[in-house]
């Protein structure tokens, strides 16, 4: 297994581009890391990676091997892929990753229940509210929320979630009740921002008489955690573009209240996604279908109750 071990760790410092991020991958030490690649280096008797202080770049023979790397980690799935069907016992860890709100809310508690009933299946679970490349950083699977793009991913689709402009009778009261997107920009609104790096610019794509609509917004906070933005809009310092489950309870409370009524935002998309091939292999399946059960009741709940 050593040298199995050696190839996935060049596979996982190859597509991450750092040891140390793919020893956190692989969770062990960049120590330990770059021990693996030099070991693989001296069976193979070639350089696979160009190193200097700042940056690690593929040589030739690294990209040469990748490739066939790849592959073999893919065959070593795939055989004890169809061992756990054969045997109707999945095993193993998979990677997840997920949206913050969704995944404490909805994800993470479903994950005590589905170990009771696969008590060999370990689950390693990351959440963020930013976008996630699910080849790149190997993962089995994530949990998205917004638009799509098109790409290689197996979709499954879980939901439509709509979503609502919101801010706190204060806010409301201080500012005045905005009717619409135009609104927004004219009356120079707080808007609350979710940005993290390498975001774009900010817009909100809402829903006028005419069809989609970008407004450009802008406001004095931006967080990287979408549940930040909730608590400043409850505490009156904004507007904030949120899933209507997340915040279903502060609706029904008076808490926050709808704004910018004439132009709504378009609903989000909720889908699971994963590379086709780890779609094949049991343990991933049966999360994916455990969970996207979980996430439909769920919101089937929180929206109706």
């Amino acid at each position: 297994m050593a040298y199995v071990n050696n190839i996935r760790m060049f596979v996982r410092v190859y597509e991450l581009g750092s040891m140390s991020a793919a020893a956190r991958d692989q969770r062990t030490s960049p120590a330990v890391a770059s021990a693996r690649i030099a070991e693989l280096e001296r069976h193979l008797g070639v350089r696979l990676f160009n190193r200097t202080t700042r940056a690690l770049h593929p040589t030739e023979h690294g990209r040469m091997f990748y490739d066939g790397a790849r592959g073999i980690l893919e065959a070593i799935e795939d055989a004890e892929g169809n061992v756990m069907e054969a045997t109707q016992s999945p095993r193993g860890t998979i990677y997840v990753a997920a949206p913050l709100n969704l995944g404490r809310r909805i994800i993470a508690p479903a994950v005590v229940k589905f170990r009771d009933q696969f008590p060999e299946i370990d689950v390693r679970l990351r959440l963020s509210d930013r976008s996630v490349d699910v080849t790149a950083e190997g993962l089995d699977l994530a949990f998205h929320l917004g638009p799509l793009a098109d790409s290689d991913l197996k979709v499954r689709m879980i939901a439509d979630c709509p979503r609502m402009l919101v801010a706190a009778p204060s806010y409301v009261a201080a500012r005045g009740m905005p009717e619409d997107g135009a609104a927004l920009v004219r009356d120079r609104h707080a808007c609350l921002n979710l940005r993290f790096p390498g975001a774009q610019e900010f817009q909100w794509t809402l829903r006028t008489d005419d069809g989609p609509r970008r407004f450009e917004i802008s406001g004095p906070l931006e967080s990287d955690d979408g549940d930040v933005l909730t608590d400043w809009a409850l505490a009156g310092c904004g507007i904030v573009l949120k899933p209507r489950f997340e915040i279903a309870t502060y609706l029904t409370t008076g808490a926050l209240v709808p704004v910018a009524a004439q132009t709504p935002p378009y609903p989000a998309q909720l889908a699971c996604l994963s590379p086709s091939r780890k779609h094949r292999d049991p343990k991933v399946r049966v999360f994916s279908d455990y969970m996207i059960d979980v996430c439909r009741s769920a919101l089937r709940e929180e929206l109706n109750g």
